[in-house]
């Protein structure tokens, strides 16, 4: 006689309160995402296209017109004969030479600290990190007292040089090399005769395109971001990057500053700076899009 066969315990299935509770956790942090962070970026893109009178009564999240977003834009555009356009100049301009030198001396700094070994690399390292977690607020003013010693103040170089230095950019470009860069593979090509130039600028250089783009974005952010330094390093309107004449434009609303007369600048048009002051950094992080990604998880595993 055959033996009865064994019935397989069945899986069990996810019970339905289970899943709809993670559903209803799932919605509740999309929609607390939506609150906090997508709404008020939808308010500011259609504040843009609204005239004042319209901005204070109609539906916060109403369309205005596509005529009351080109005069809004011309009325931008006029304030101190072209300051607004002036301004992102000055950004642009500071912006790509500190990116230029942040990448020439981050990476071989981060290559050097993660390939060699020399005295004072652990006190290097601790410093790159107590520098890199301090806010910039407090380094304005040991900075300002640095570049005025070296009669720098007023120029683009006092906007430029402090933030060419990049100790986040340093530390990452460390981790990189030290985890996600093969070290049999450059010990290789020393044993051929490479030298250590060689070595970083043929195999260790072009292996690190993910974090390069990384810490390239990472610092034009931080250089089109910056507020305190331009604010307290430039005393001329002209010499602002486009952060501190958002400042200059926010005190020339009648709103908050019921004393600027013909200097007016309406909430709209307002609005409509604050686009136009983060649309580079939009534009720069999507096209660097795929190389933050694998810049971001480089080193994350192992082979």
């Amino acid at each position: 006689m055959s033996r009865p066969r064994q019935r397989t315990p069945e899986r069990r299935r996810p019970r339905p309160r289970r899943r709809v509770a993670s559903r209803l956790l799932t919605g509740s942090v999309l929609a607390v995402f939506v609150v906090f962070f997508v709404l008020p970026v939808l308010w500011l893109v259609l504040a843009a296209t609204k005239t004042d009178q319209q901005l204070v009564h109609d539906n916060p999240l109403s369309f205005g017109s596509f005529h009351a977003l080109k005069a809004n834009w011309d009325a931008l555009t006029a304030f101190q004969d072209d300051a607004v356009l002036r301004w992102l100049g000055n950004s642009a301009l500071y912006s790509v030479i500190s990116l230029v030198i942040t990448l020439g001396v981050a990476v071989p700094a981060g290559y050097a600290l993660a390939m060699t070994e020399f005295r004072g690399r652990h006190t290097l390292l601790v410093a790159t990190l107590v520098v890199m977690l301090m806010p910039n607020a407090t380094l304005v003013v040991p900075l300002f007292l640095e570049i005025n010693a070296v009669h720098l103040i007023g120029t683009m170089w006092s906007i430029i040089l402090p933030y060419s230095f990049y100790p986040f950019g340093v530390y990452l470009t460390y981790i990189y090399f030290t985890t996600a860069v093969p070290k049999d593979l450059l010990a290789a090509a020393r044993m051929d005769g490479c030298s250590e130039f060689r070595v970083f600028r043929h195999i260790a250089l072009p292996l690190a395109t993910p974090v390069i783009a990384l810490v390239g974005f990472f610092g034009f952010v931080a250089d089109w971001t910056n507020y305190f330094l331009p604010y307290v390093m430039l005393p001329e309107s002209s010499q602002m990057p486009v952060q501190v004449g958002v400042g200059t434009l926010l005190s020339s609303v009648p709103s908050f500053n019921p004393t600027v007369g013909d200097l007016a600048i309406q909430r709209p048009q307002l609005a409509l700076a604050t686009l136009v002051a983060i649309t580079p950094v939009l534009i720069v992080f999507l096209f660097a899009q795929r190389f933050l990604v694998s810049g971001m998880l480089a080193g994350a595993t192992k082979e």
